[in-house]
This record gives structure tokens, C-alpha cells and sequence, in this order.
């Protein structure tokens, strides 16, 4: 089943997965993945007869809707990860974590219910699909979706969102309006063993608070955040969303967040080996360390993490830091920077620092990666 889908992030990152809702896409999420981006390696699809996935012609079940995506983690290599799905997507999350528990680290359900709607109004709302296409819903669906408020604020953005929404499929849309008929997981709750958090809006006419209330109360490790949104909260308020996950999936405090950056920057090893060499004379510097370098820069959405390596790369070379130069071209591939960029950065530093500099970082950089067996990438 061929699904569209965009892979980000360092690859030594744990992976995020970002499911859509009913009539739109992976676009969706577009304001919420700068935030989370220094944490995690995020994958975002379109649900099957969404955006640019497959529309297949029969009516859509969550088994397929689910399945498409393990078979998807399956072809890029991913054992484990953390879901997060809004609405139709927050359907798939509640399959998986019935299904597939075991691979799941976290769970995040937004704006959704264990049985969203009626088979009847379905039922209706196919059956004026069939007969007056996408714009006999338009109007209904921005009400449902978007605060008043919201609406009248940002009316270029409305007119996009609404351009893209008439852009579904109506084969596509009316198939996943099947799968999210057909789903009901109000007996099953207790099968999903994995942490989860539930999100919902104080304005949601569609999935409401009562809603949210009956997923905390039946599954075995839930807790609950309410948002001043309606529907779709990734779009209404990202920044107040993407807080609540990187609070929920990494931890409150600044330090939380920078020991998981650290950690996946400098590697397990290395940070236990900080730890352990703590004591009453560096401790307040390495709690400074994360709690500052890793927790309030490297964590900051506007550069990168591969980025953020190569600035930091050419600064040590500057400033002749080979110890720390040393750590950082480890640091840099678990970034994703290849090789061949580090050269090319190091030759450049030549032009700029010195070849007395250049000369000491090709030496430094060439035993790393021979230690790392890196060398024939070149």
C-alpha cells in the first residue's frame, strides 16, 4: 500500500509518529514539528485516501488504517516509537495501542474519542458526500474545527485550509468516513497498557471533554490536558500543544529535556560516563551543562541539530578545543552530518582559522572516525 510520508530529524533520535485527521493531511502538523524536532525523529504520513497516499475503492476498516502504518515502521526499520494522532489518527492510535502495545513508548490521543459520532450521521454525511461532493460539508467542517475567534484572526490562513480541505478525494474521504463509522473501542481500553496522554478542547463540539474524561477513567495509565481550542489543536494553538507532548514525552523541567538531548547528541555512553564521574567539585558545572547548553540552546527550534553540529564544529576548530572537538565529531554523526560534510567543513576552516587549525582538526577528526570505522565513507 504505497503511503506518502516525510521522515525528519537525527537518527539517533527516538521516533515520533504523527497520524492526521479526517480531511487533511500530513500538512497538519506542520507548525507543531519545530518544537518537537530536537527531541525526536518525527514521521508523518497521510492516512490511506488522504493527501497523497493511495485511495483504494472499497470502504476503509481501522485494521487497514492501523495496519498501513506498522507495515510502513516495518519497511523503514522501526521497532519502537511514540504515536501521537488527532481525531481519525487518534482511531489508529487507540488500534495500535491494541494491537501493538509492545512497540508503542508513548501514546498521545488528541481531540478524539473511543467511539466518535453515529452510524447514523455517518451514514448521512456519506450519503451528501455521494451526492453533493467535498463543498456540501466545507462550511460545517471550518464551524467544527476552528474557534470563531481563530477564524476571524487569521482569514488567509482559512482560505488555504479551506482550498486544501475541498482538495480531498471524495472516494478517499468517504472510505475513512466508513473506518471511523465502523470503530468503536469503548470495551477494549484496558488492552492499551502503554502511557498515555489525552488531549482535548473545551470548544470540541465533535469529541468533547466527556469524551477525554472516558479514556482517562478506562485506560490503565491516562492522563488528561485541556486546550481553549475546538478540533483540530495542531492548528489552532501549536505551541501550547507541542508544550503539553514535549512535557509529557520527555519531562517538565529544562533539565529533563536537556539530558534526553544530550543524550541522544553525545550518546548513553558518554552521558553515564559524565554521571559518573560527578561529584562535590564539577557537579554544579554539570548540571549546568544540561541544564543550559543542552536544555535551553540545543533545544531551541530554529536550527537543527545537524546544523547546530557543523556551527559548533567550526567554532572549536577556531578556538584550537580538540578534547571537545574530539566529542562533538561523534556528536555530529549522530546528528546525521556525513562524513564528507565534515571534511568539506574542515578544509573550509582552513580559509578562515588557519592551516595550522585545519591541519590539527583533519588529524583529530581522522582518528575519530577511524575508531568509529567511518572512514570509507568518503
Amino acid at each position: 500500500m504505497p503511503i506518502h510520508f516525510t521522515l525528519e530529524g537525527t537518527p539517533n533520535s527516538p521516533v515520533l509518529v504523527f497520524s492526521n485527521s479526517l480531511g487533511t493531511d500530513l500538512s497538519m502538523w506542520d507548525k507543531v514539528v519545530p518544537y518537537l524536532l530536537p527531541y525526536f525523529r518525527i514521521l508523518r504520513y497521510d492516512t490511506r485516501g488522504m493527501g497523497q497516499s493511495e485511495i483504494t475503492e472499497a470502504p476503509y476498516t481501522m485494521d487497514q488504517l492501523g495496519g498501513d502504518i506498522i507495515d510502513l515502521l516495518d519497511e523503514l526499520g522501526i521497532e519502537k516509537f511514540s504515536f501521537c494522532g488527532l481525531s481519525m489518527g487518534g482511531l489508529i492510535g487507540q488500534w495500535l495501542g491494541i494491537h501493538h502495545t509492545d512497540r508503542l513508548e508513548h501514546l498521545v490521543l488528541c481531540n478524539t474519542a473511543a467511539r466518535i459520532g453515529t452510524e447514523a450521521a455517518w451514514n448521512d454525511r456519506i450519503r451528501l458526500l455521494k451526492e453533493e461532493g467535498m463543498p456540501a460539508i466545507l462550511d460545517n467542517s471550518m464551524r467544527i474545527w476552528f474557534t470563531e475567534e481563530f477564524r476571524k484572526d487569521h482569514p488567509e490562513k482559512m482560505r488555504h485550509i479551506e482550498e486544501r480541505f475541498l482538495q480531498n478525494n471524495v472516494t478517499g474521504y468517504i472510505n475513512c468516513c466508513a473506518a471511523i463509522r465502523d470503530a468503536d473501542y469503548r470495551d477494549q481500553l484496558d488492552r492499551i497498557t502503554v502511557k498515555t496522554l489525552v488531549v482535548t478542547g473545551s470548544k470540541d463540539p465533535v469529541t468533547m471533554v466527556k469524551d477525554a474524561r472516558f479514556l482517562v477513567e478506562h485506560l490503565p495509565d491516562a492522563e488528561m490536558e485541556v486546550l481553549p481550542v475546538k478540533h483540530i489543536t495542531s492548528m489552532e494553538q501549536p505551541a501550547a500543544l507541542a508544550e503539553l507532548l514535549i512535557r509529557f514525552l520527555v519531562g517538565p523541567s529544562v533539565f529533563d529535556r536537556g539530558m534526553h538531548v544530550r543524550r541522544t547528541v553525545l550518546g548513553d555512553a558518554h552521558v553515564d560516563r559524565a554521571g559518573a564521574g560527578m561529584n562535590s567539585f564539577n557537579g554544579d558545572f554539570q548540571h549546568f551543562i544540561s541544564h543550559y547548553a543542552w536544555g535551553e540552546i540545543w533545544t531551541r527550534p530554529d536550527l537543527d541539530k545537524p546544523r547546530r553540529s557543523m556551527i559548533t564544529l567550526a567554532m572549536l576548530i577556531a578556538l584550537n578545543r580538540q578534547a571537545e572537538f574530539r566529542m562533538h565529531i561523534r556528536a555530529a554523526i549522530h546528528n546525521g552530518v556525513s562524513v564528507r560534510e565534515i571534511r568539506e567543513l574542515i578544509l573550509h576552516s582552513g580559509l578562515y582559522c588557519g592551516l595550522p587549525a585545519a591541519n590539527e582538526a583533519f588529524k583529530t577528526a581522522q582518528e575519530v572516525l577511524q575508531e568509529m570505522n567511518l572512514m570509507d565513507q568518503i
